[in-house]
């Protein structure tokens, strides 16, 4: 009879499981979640009690009280709180981590912790978004508990939080870190059990928080989901202060957006189109085939360049060399790129692509978050009453070096608490069973797609030159940064991650629709004539999505993955 206790019965089994698999070359098979129902919510307020942790309210949120896309959410429990409380020894401000978690009478017995955007600063609703633009699902509606938080300050403090030392490590990776464990003692309070599986998701910053927690804490994450993710977000935000100053210099009003009118984004997207949109099989207004593109379409050669006034038709010689220093990017003082390329594609013609490139680079988005939260020293305020002279001053030889600098006070650089540690490898992750999905707008604005390409080609050269068997990435032609865009942006990547944790189907093909009329957020960036209802598959990289010849061209069934 063995006598050992069940904790270590269940350790010795695991590990031997792992063994067992090294010598095979399989990878540990992550058994399904469980659930069962709410126990105790009002309750929680006062029964919960762990360390620099305050539970400020809990309450029941009646059925139907949110939707979304027009469906009812069912009760849940709304848990409001904050950890950490502190006053900085730096600038005086009290800071904390702020979260909500909201918890299905009907539980699945799986935890999403959901990654916001931006700078962060907000506690958005737990909702756990699980895919691209007015997705009809989301992963409390699908029975998560789920988590937000605001990364460790709030909206009054931005973007200043950055002059505190822990406030920037708390949005970087550190806040991450800390609601985790809560989060557990939460759900185990609420239900009995602590959670059977955890899922990480986000996409923009929380893409990126998404992938810090696959590389910082692969121990406490089984599925990760990881949208537009800006991995190397502060060379990113350098990036757009270089993009305005080169649409600066043909912008003779002072408004970026006339050194690349609509129009002339309209006639790049079009000339885009007539040189890539059939190398997938299919004329259909998306451009699938990526890689191919890359060399079948030459600004230089396939937009005319204009030899009088510019009317809409043309490019001029200045413009095309513009956008040439724009789309292959900056270079860094040692050189070698600062950041990625950026592929054309006819997404650049819509309103999300223009406003990262024309108002976000210098207003109050990027210039203030690279004076004050990834540069070392930061910035002395002022910056936010003026940040386009910010983002007009910054030269990226100069002042780039300084998103990679550290002094006594801030001891980690901005490229060391914002970007995942060893990105190219996640081993951990893959060693224990774990999922990644990644998936990535081809016609962002912000983030490049290039770049998250170009990062999936490494981490499978890291493993063997395929990492498919953990960790897959899905281009969305057409969608801007998170969404929108002449795209089928609609999509729930959260089920086939979680079919591909718990049960070992690998996401063979995801199926993406439009947001046309009568959708309950329709997308205003698709072309006239496209149906509503048209639907494609996205492939995991490199595949791309080929039409078969003869099936419905508005159709996914039509279109296979080669």
């Amino acid at each position: 009879m063995d006598l050992r206790s069940p904790t270590t019965l269940l350790a010795t089994g695991a590990a031997l499981l792992l063994a067992a698999c090294a010598q095979t070359g399989a990878l540990p098979r992550l058994s399904a979640a469980s659930g069962t129902s709410l126990q105790a919510c009002a309750e929680l307020a006062t029964r919960v009690k762990l360390p620099q942790t305050v539970i400020a309210s809990a309450a029941t949120v009646p059925a139907g009280t949110l939707a979304v896309a027009g469906q009812p959410i069912p009760e849940h429990c709304l848990v409001v709180g904050r950890m950490n409380e502190r006053t900085s020894a730096v600038d005086g401000q009290a800071y904390a981590i702020g979260f909500q978690m909201r918890l299905p009478r009907d539980w699945n017995g799986r935890f999403y912790h959901q990654g916001n955007g931006g700078l962060d600063g907000f506690v958005a609703n737990a909702l756990g978004p699980v895919g691209g633009g007015g997705e009809l699902t989301n992963a409390l509606l699908q029975g998560f508990a789920v988590l937000s938080s605001d990364a460790g300050h709030t909206a009054r403090q931005l973007p200043l939080f950055g002059r505190d030392p822990q406030a920037r490590l708390d949005y970087g990776y550190a806040a991450v870190g800390t609601l985790t464990p809560m989060a557990r003692d939460v759900i185990k309070a609420a239900y009995g059990k602590a959670p059977d599986r955890s899922y990480f998701g986000g996409c923009s910053n929380g893409g990126r928080h998404a992938m810090v927690a696959a590389s910082r804490y692969a121990a406490d994450y089984d599925g990760i989901l990881a949208g537009n993710p800006g991995f190397n977000l502060p060379k990113a935000a350098v990036a757009q202060l270089y993009g305005a100053q080169q649409f600066a210099t043909l912008a003779g009003d002072g408004d970026l957006a006339s050194s690349f009118a609509p129009d002339e984004r309209r006639l790049v997207a079009e000339r885009v189109r007539a040189r890539c949109d059939a190398l997938d099989g299919l004329a259909d207004g998306m451009v699938h085939d990526t890689v191919a593109c890359r060399t079948a379409f030459n600004l230089e050669r396939d937009v005319p360049t204009c030899t009088g006034p510019r009317v809409g038709t043309c490019l001029s010689a200045a413009q095309k060399s513009m956008l040439t220093r724009i789309f292959t990017g900056p270079n860094g003082a040692d050189g070698a790129k600062l950041y990625s390329s950026f592929p054309f594609d006819p997404g650049i013609a819509a309103s999300d692509w223009a406003s990262w490139k024309f108002v976000s680079s210098i207003t109050n988005r990027d210039p203030v978050a690279v004076a004050y939260v990834f540069q070392t020293p930061p910035a002395a305020p002022g910056v936010t009453a003026d940040p386009r002279a910010f983002a007009m001053a910054f030269d990226v030889l100069r002042d780039g070096p300084k998103i990679f600098a550290r002094d006594a006070t801030y001891t980690e650089s901005s490229m060391e608490f914002m970007t995942p540690p060893n990105v190219d490898d996640f081993g951990a992750l893959k060693r224990r069973g774990a999922k990644m999905v990644v998936y990535h707008g081809v016609a962002d604005g912000v983030f490049s797609s290039d770049d998250t390409a170009a990062w999936y080609g490494r981490l499978q050269a890291t493993h063997g030159g395929d990492a498919s068997n953990f960790a897959r990435l899905f281009l969305v032609p057409g969608m801007n940064h998170c969404r929108g865009g002449p795209s089928a942006d609609q999509f729930d990547m959260l089920t086939p991650l979680v079919e591909w944790v718990e049960r070992g189907r690998p996401p063979e093909r995801v199926v993406a629709r439009a947001r046309g009329a009568g959708h309950p957020v329709p997308n205003v960036d698709l072309p006239e004539g496209w149906p509503a209802a048209r639907t494609r598959p996205l492939c995991p990289y490199p595949s791309v999505a080929r039409y078969d010849g003869s099936g419905n061209t508005e159709r996914a069934e039509s279109f296979e993955c080669r």
